[in-house]
């Protein structure tokens, strides 16, 4: 690689700009996982939310948001996510696997339900909508 390319290659950004808005209320993932965290299979007492469990949780919400699908294929990025972030949680990256497959799976379910409301409420809308006019020759 030449000079040029590599100060190219140097100063594009290290992740995309990528859009997760419209379909998971983050505050609400949020305000759900601080009540429901100290609950769950892997929660340790030594740890707090904020610092040790937030970003776990925060990686799986905005990562089902952002690449959707099943969570198997995006496994390995959501550890990469994990990583990156994490900052001085405590928690082993098992740990915090766990809490991010928990948090994608919740929000999953979550735009699942938003979806079928949606089709609920487009399916009322349609049957009491007005009947088209038959034509004259029907």
């Amino acid at each position: 690689m030449n000079a040029v390319a590599q100060d190219s290659w140097l100063d594009q950004e290290d992740d995309p700009v990528v859009s997760v808005e419209g379909r998971i209320d983050f505050q609400m993932e949020d305000a759900y996982w601080q009540e429901a965290h100290r609950t769950q299979p892997y929660y340790r007492a030594d740890c707090s939310y904020d610092e040790d469990y937030a970003p776990a949780y925060c990686v799986g919400y905005i990562g089902c948001a952002q690449y959707g699908g099943d969570y198997d294929d995006a496994e390995k990025s959501l550890c990469a996510n994990w990583v990156r972030i994490k900052g001085d949680s405590r928690l082993t990256v098992e740990e915090a696997m766990q809490a991010i497959r928990a948090a994608w799976e919740h929000a999953a379910r979550a735009c699942e339900e938003d979806d079928q409301q949606l089709i609920q409420e487009a399916l009322v809308s349609a049957a009491t909508a007005r009947p088209a006019r038959q034509p004259a020759y029907a």
